[in-house]
């Protein structure tokens, strides 16, 4: 089975399982399993892996809507070399202290290939689900979207033609902040949310088999990363910066539905820019992007 079925298959056996994190006694917890071959590319520094692995479990937690409170990592290589670990430890450090969160530690192991796992638990008494969206709610995304597929190419193109300055940059763009603050903002008003590491496209419609409703998206509201739009004309099959914006997924970025009469109030309390890129409609499970069928594409761990 992929993925998903295998989610969906230990969710029916395991009842505190939640959405992006599971909640017991209005604690937040979540883990997340990171692998050199398929997550961290050529080029990317221990440092930020160490800031990515724990800003995933975080973004999580911040998609909760609930208070960061601290990470933690299991650090797995071949070998233990000095610089590389004490790296990590600072990225996973610096992640926790962007958005007022400890980095408390964890475990070291041998292993064939580079892999983190990591834990980050918060607080909630009134966690945000993605089983409250509702017919006429705003659709909203934080920051921008394309930033990891950005990345990618960046680390790519450093690669191939041996350029630092394009790792630098790649590594640049894979360090993003938890948007634990604005899921806080979030979580009074927002009826779901999510966070989008599996991008947009399959985002909604996993929001909405939760929400048992559609959504209308209009291509032109979506927040595409400048980067991205840079890079776009050497990224593979021909995609356009926004296919790729929606589908790649790893951003990190918060997907939330919230009633029209809150915007304002939360735009006035977010940390972020917060972009309305559609509305939920009737229709139960249709996905649309400006009025036409939105596939169910995005990131898919292990691939």
């Amino acid at each position: 089975m992929d993925e998903r079925a295998a989610l969906s298959l230990l969710e029916g056996e395991l009842e505190a399982a939640g959405d992006d994190a599971a909640v017991v006694d209005e604690l937040v917890i979540t883990t997340d399993m990171l692998h050199e071959r398929t997550d961290f590319p050529t080029g990317t520094t221990r440092y930020t892996a160490g800031w990515r692995a724990v800003g995933a479990s975080l973004s999580d937690v911040a998609a909760m809507g609930a208070d960061a409170t601290a990470a933690v990592a299991a650090y797995a290589a071949p070998e233990f070399d000095r610089d590389e670990l004490l790296a990590f430890v600072r990225g996973a450090r610096d992640v926790c202290d962007r958005i007022d969160a400890t980095y408390v530690g964890g475990d070291l192991d041998g292993h064939s290939e580079f892999t983190v796992s990591t834990t980050a638990v918060g607080r909630s008494d009134d966690p945000v689900r993605r089983s409250g969206a509702e017919p006429g709610d705003l659709l909203c995304v934080t920051g921008t979207l394309g930033r990891s597929a950005a990345g990618l190419e960046l680390f790519e193109r450093g690669a191939r033609d041996e350029s630092e300055d394009a790792t630098e940059r790649a590594n640049d763009l894979f360090r993003f902040e938890p948007r634990v603050a604005a899921g806080a903002a979030l979580a009074p008003h927002a009826t779901a949310m999510m966070d989008s590491s599996d991008g947009l496209a399959r985002s909604l419609h996993q929001l909405a088999e939760a929400s048992d409703c559609g959504f209308a998206v209009e291509s032109a509201s979506v927040p595409v990363a400048e980067a991205l739009r840079e890079v776009a004309d050497d990224g593979a099959d021909g995609e356009t910066a926004l296919e790729r914006a929606i589908t790649f997924g790893e951003d990190f970025e918060l997907v939330a539905t919230l009633p029209e009469s809150a915007l304002e109030t939360v735009r006035a309390a977010i940390d972020v820019d917060l972009s309305v890129i559609g509305s939920a409609t009737e229709p139960v499970e249709e996905i649309t992007l400006d009025g036409e069928q939105l596939a169910d594409r995005g990131y898919t761990h292990g691939k």
